[in-house]
């Protein structure tokens, strides 16, 4: 299992959330397979967070605005709308291009590192993934997009 760490100018900005903090935390995790959704729900509830299960890119589209998620989790490839499109679109709107989006894949390639950077990104884990990976890039990034989302407000 491969990890794309923050920058280290990332790591120095952002201050990770304590474990306690993740209560307030919105995630939203976007997957086709219900398998990898439930998964990440179950890890990220046990964690304290508040999750929102989305089956696709248009389905997490309509849910984003009602919901406003901290933190997004997406899955690459997906039918209708895959990962990288929903990313771009997500980042294409103001109200939501500096929410922090990962990108979630069975593929490690530089390629597709590359892609999901091209369309805003801001970190890519592979499947399968753990507790501790998913709980890490919440605290790392969730206080990022808290304080983005309160500035565009």
């Amino acid at each position: 299992m491969s990890l794309d760490k923050p920058s280290q100018e990332d790591q120095s900005n952002a201050k990770k959330l304590s474990l306690d903090a993740l209560s307030a935390v919105k995630v939203m995790v976007i997957d086709d397979s219900n398998t990898i959704r439930r998964s990440a729900e179950i890890f990220l509830k046990n964690s304290g967070c508040k999750v929102i299960l989305a089956e696709d890119g248009f389905d997490a589209l309509a849910k984003i605005a009602n919901e406003h998620p901290d933190i997004i989790f997406v899955d690459i490839m997906m039918p209708r709308l895959d990962g990288y499109q929903t990313c771009s679109l997500i980042k294409r709107n103001a109200r939501y291009k500096t929410t922090p989006v990962i990108m979630l894949s069975s593929k490690d390639g530089l390629f597709d590192r590359a892609r999901g950077r091209m369309v805003g990104s801001d970190q890519y884990l592979t499947k399968p993934f753990t507790q501790e990976t998913l709980v890490d890039a919440v605290q790392t990034y969730a206080s990022l997009g808290k304080n983005n989302q309160e500035e565009a407000d």
